[in-house]
This record gives structure tokens, C-alpha cells and sequence, in this order.
């Protein structure tokens, strides 16, 4: 019989250590949850106020502690949706949230379109 042939050597070159799927995002979930500043970048939500308070009044000015504010409600009320819906997703036994759950979570919260 001949000798099975060995696979050639790769000079010692070390694979790039790496985490198993999921465990990064859940570092990352513990990071987000712990953290308490904002997430959404200023300028962008700005951008978006003013955009959205041009339909209604133009030549609108803010102060910058009120586009301050208006994130603050902003994020706070997404992250109690999202809590919501993840609670949702859970109890359809999934563990990915999707527009239904969203839908569904604010009906049960009394809200409107």
C-alpha cells in the first residue's frame, strides 16, 4: 500500500481567533443596555426635526437643548417599543423580532397610527 500523502504544512500560520455566532451581539446587547447615552448621532436627528417642522411652520428655530430633549424622547420611547416587541418575539418563541411584533406591541399599548 502506499502512503497517504499529508496535507503540506502552512509554515505556521495562525487563524485569526474568532467568536462563536451570537456571542458578540449579546456583548454587545449587555454594552447597550448598560450604557445610557444617546445612540442616534446629533446631526442626523436635527436634520430630521427640522425636516419634519418644516411641514408644519417654516422658518422654525430651535434651541439646542430642546433638539436635545426631543432625542432624549426620542430614544427612550424606542427603547421601551423595542422591549415590547422583544417580548413579543418571545412569546411566538422566536428570538427575531419583525414588523408584526412592532404592530403588535404598540395595538397593545393603546397606540395610534
Amino acid at each position: 500500500k502506499a502512503a497517504r500523502k499529508s496535507a503540506p504544512a502552512t509554515g505556521g500560520v495562525k487563524k485569526p481567533h474568532r467568536f462563536r455566532p451570537g456571542t458578540v451581539a449579546l456583548r454587545e446587547i449587555r454594552r447597550y443596555q448598560k450604557s445610557t447615552d444617546l445612540l442616534l448621532r446629533k446631526a442626523p436627528f436635527q436634520r430630521l426635526v427640522r425636516e419634519v417642522a418644516q411641514d408644519f411652520k417654516t422658518d422654525l428655530r430651535f434651541q439646542s437643548s430642546s433638539v436635545m430633549a426631543l432625542q432624549e424622547a426620542c430614544e427612550a420611547y424606542l427603547v421601551g417599543l423595542f422591549e415590547d416587541t422583544n417580548l413579543c418575539a418571545i412569546h411566538a418563541k422566536r428570538v427575531t423580532i419583525m414588523p408584526k411584533y412592532i404592530q403588535l406591541a404598540r395595538r397593545v399599548r393603546g397606540e395610534r397610527n
